[in-house]
């Protein structure tokens, strides 16, 4: 992991890291709930100039559960509450195929963090990747990214696989990290 003065981009999974999972998916903006902190903690990242972005498997899509329109919606009330906090989500990638379509988006591939290191100009090399399952810390290693888990969503059980990984009580406290040597 590079220090956290070197951060100039963080990667975010979504559900289970900025807002409650469901096995069941997350299919409307009325199923979307944040967890206590995270918005404030995406805030406090970008407003210390550093660029946030979010990478999302959205199988849901895939499986006929959700519509796209409804994915916009969740997405843009994230971005709203994120912006209304005084801060900026640079770019959602997200994954809308079925786990068995064998695309190259869908984490632990590293598509969807490689779309972000183009769509930002970025190099992704030791950036945080911020998740909770094992997708995440696959997905982070084949991208050259550092792996990060939060123990929200299945970060627990992730953290028991990967003990060597980095790990935060939740977003709030890796934002608090991650900036702690900030001016």
């Amino acid at each position: 992991m590079i220090p956290p003065k070197d951060i100039r981009l963080v990667m975010l999974d979504r559900d289970g890291v900025i807002n409650q999972d469901s096995p069941d998916y997350i299919k409307s903006v009325d199923e979307w709930h944040p967890i206590e902190g995270s918005i404030e903690a995406i805030a406090r990242l970008s407003k210390a100039g550093i660029v946030v972005c979010v990478a999302t498997n959205q199988a849901g899509i895939g499986r006929g559960l959700i519509s796209l329109a409804d994915l916009t919606d969740i997405h843009q009330r994230l971005i709203q509450q994120v912006l209304d906090a005084g801060g900026l989500i640079t770019h959602i990638a997200f994954c809308p195929h079925h786990p068995d379509d064998g695309c190259q988006c869908r984490k632990p591939a590293p598509g969807m963090l490689l779309t972000i290191g183009d769509v930002t100009s970025m190099n992704l090399s030791g950036q945080p990747f911020v998740g909770d399952s094992t997708k995440d810390v696959e997905a982070a290693n084949a991208a050259g990214c550092s792996p990060v888990i939060v123990m929200t969503g299945n970060g627990v059980e992730t953290t028991a696989k990967y003990p060597d990984v980095i790990a935060f009580e939740n977003l709030s406290a890796f934002a608090a990290w991650a900036v702690a040597d900030r001016p």
